[in-house]
């Protein structure tokens, strides 16, 4: 077959040139740190390591971020597990389930199982990126500009599943977002607009602004808060889980990491939701739903395999349309950009070696999250004394070298240090942060398409109702945004939450 030939290929050239491995595998350490230190994500860690890897080449830098990503959504259940702080949202399903068996002395247990499901979960979604990638990029082969215009309308629509608890707050947010993608150059007419005189402006900074939202802004939260939380010692015990435990556990990481995957593919749906769509499937398929959240080692299999499936998950649509899954995706977007490559139908068919090399070593990563999370459990358990007087500091002196080492302008540092306060007041407010993104990256595509379409259709909007493609996605993007409308005025009709929104705070209050 096709992909195994060129998947073999892949291998060999990442054999011939081991630099990418090496930085994958540190990518993968830096990640399960970042995962285990509370408040940080995985999208902070892709945020702040980005700049660090635009002197690389594209399969280094890319490799290097996937190693962060995995690991950063593996590493959140380790302090779920031991403390009940989920380090990332992902892991809050897995705090259920987990700190319960460290209170009955089972957290070795808990922890093996959730590096093995995690791995498992993860292997899974590569394999099924790779044999699904291809045939999606195909599809996409027969777009033109009215269809790039209806996928960004699409990919804006997904603003309204990313809200969290408010939806008018996100739209808000979207349309901040959408504000600031008009500053630069005309995508036509190729004269500056909202620039103030400012050449740095010409092109949105996007990458400081990125690090300002999602980095500087937890560290400037971070600054307000008092260390509260007292050393925890934690007795680990045994690790790997017994066969006769195991085999037990093999069909709930199947379904659920079928679940993940399923939910990654959906742009918008990330990690957290596919944790807590797993965990929820295993407590309904269980002989004894009423064990979980009680210590039932089912729900830390679930809640990993189905979060870590969701990694290839949300890599697909992003690498096959363009379009990002969730906010560490959209991240991962400008770093594909900033490498040259534009992801998309074209990318499978004018880069496929660089494509098929990049699917095996992100196969290569989650072998090497294997050995390094079942090695490194014991140690990070140290990394969590490590006090905020000294975790904040450092996570600012990073922001700043790396907004400052994209273009060497301390224009880019005033401008992540800006955003950051302005992100700072948007997480006071409850204001989410991935719409303002998923709106910089698609707002200039938007714009830029629907132009060009409508020149190409001599000022005609026929385009948007006579081409199969345009309208079937021009018509998901108007179900993608009415039924969280719906739900949401039909929730304040009835004086009470939303469906969607108590979903989203169930999901945000574990954050």
């Amino acid at each position: 077959m096709y992909e195994i030939d060129m998947l073999l290929q892949g291998f060999a050239n990442l054999a011939s040139e081991p630099l990418p491995l090496l930085l994958a595998l540190i990518g993968v350490t830096l990640g399960i740190i970042i995962g285990v230190l509370p408040g940080l994500t995985a999208t902070m860690g892709v945020a702040i390591l980005l700049p660090f890897t635009f002197g690389m080449d594209p399969v280094s830098a890319i490799l290097m971020l996937c190693g962060v990503f995995f690991g950063g959504i593996f590493g959140g259940s380790i302090t779920a597990i031991l403390l009940k702080i989920p380090g990332t949202p992902a892991a809050a399903a897995t705090a259920m389930d987990g700190y319960a068996l460290s209170q009955k002395g089972q957290a070795g247990l808990a922890l093996g199982t959730a590096t093995l499901s995690s791995c498992f979960g993860g292997f899974l979604s590569v394999f099924m990126l790779i044999f699904l990638a291809p045939l999606l990029a195909g599809i996409a082969l027969e777009f033109s500009a009215a269809e790039s215009f209806a996928l960004a309308v699409f990919g804006l629509s997904i603003i309204t599943s990313v809200s969290g608890d408010s939806l008018v707050k996100g739209l808000i947010a979207g349309f901040l977002g959408l504000l600031l993608s008009t500053v630069g150059l005309d995508p036509m007419a190729g004269f500056p607009r909202f620039t103030g005189g400012f050449n740095e402006l010409l092109n949105v900074p996007f990458i400081p602004v990125m690090i300002g939202l999602f980095a500087a802004s937890e560290a400037f939260k971070s600054l307000g808060q008092p260390e509260t939380r007292a050393e925890v010692k934690v007795y680990i015990g045994r690790i790997i889980p017994p066969w006769s435990v195991f085999k037990g556990l093999i069909f709930t990481i199947l379904r659920s990491s079928g679940l993940g995957i399923i939910v990654g593919i959906i742009p918008g749906a990330g990690a957290d939701i596919a944790s807590f769509v797993a965990y929820n499937e295993a407590k309904r398929f269980s002989k004894n739903p009423e064990n979980f959240g009680k210590g039932e080692i089912k729900g830390v299999a679930a809640a990993e395999s189905g979060a870590n499936a969701c990694t290839g998950g949300d890599l697909l649509p992003m690498m096959t349309l363009g379009i990002p899954g969730d906010a560490v995706t959209a991240v991962m977007l400008g770093a594909l950009t900033m490498q040259g490559l534009q992801p998309g139908p074209l990318l499978f068919k004018d880069h496929a070696g660089l494509v098929f090399t990049l699917f095996a070593g992100m196969l290569f990563c989650y072998a090497a999250l294997l050995i390094v999370g079942l090695s490194s459990l014991r140690l990070m358990g140290k990394v969590l004394e490590m006090p905020r007087a000294i975790l904040t500091p450092l996570i600012l002196a990073l922001c700043v070298v790396g907004a400052y080492a994209i273009n060497n302008s301390m224009f880019d540092v005033g401008i992540m240090l800006a955003v950051g306060v302005v992100g700072f007041f948007m997480q006071r407010w409850d204001y989410p942060a991935s719409p303002v993104v998923l709106a910089l990256i698609m707002g200039p595509m938007a714009e830029a398409s629907f132009r060009r379409a409508l020149s190409l259709s001599g000022g005609s909007l026929d385009f948007l109702y006579t081409r199969p493609i345009t309208l079937g996605l021009l018509t998901v993007a108007v179900i993608t945004l009415a039924l969280p409308l719906l739900r949401y005025f039909r929730g304040n009709g009835g004086n009470g939450p939303t469906a969607n929104g108590a979903a989203a705070g169930t999901v945000g209050t574990a954050k």
